[in-house]
């Protein structure tokens, strides 16, 4: 449902199942904005952003974290991690358009 809500906003989207393919995806990818959870399989969110922040090419694309998680420890964890925005589900898809084009902006 998230990557049709995208792509009928008018975004192109590439998905991955988990943090490693994630990371994968970026080999050949060009995001102008990355949108992650911070609960998946193999590579948790954290460690899918802290790979993307080691790797030149993308330490200034912003990275979003869609989660069930409100816990402010786990917050401050991905802001430092590399982080640039948290929301949490369930979430109304334009406060995510809204997030995606302020820091694209």
């Amino acid at each position: 449902m998230l990557l049709v809500t995208l792509n009928n906003a008018g975004f192109e989207t590439i998905q991955a199942e988990d943090g490693v393919e994630g990371l994968e995806v970026l080999e050949t990818a060009n995001p102008d904005v990355i949108v992650t959870d911070i609960n998946m399989p193999r590579l948790d969110g954290f460690g899918f952003i802290e790979g993307v922040r080691k790797n030149d090419r993308y330490r200034a694309v912003p990275i979003l974290v869609l989660t069930t998680e409100s816990d402010a420890e786990k917050k401050n964890r991905a802001r430092q991690a590399g982080a640039t925005g948290w929301i949490v589900k369930p979430f109304d898809p334009t406060k995510l358009i809204d997030a995606i084009e302020r820091v694209t902006a």
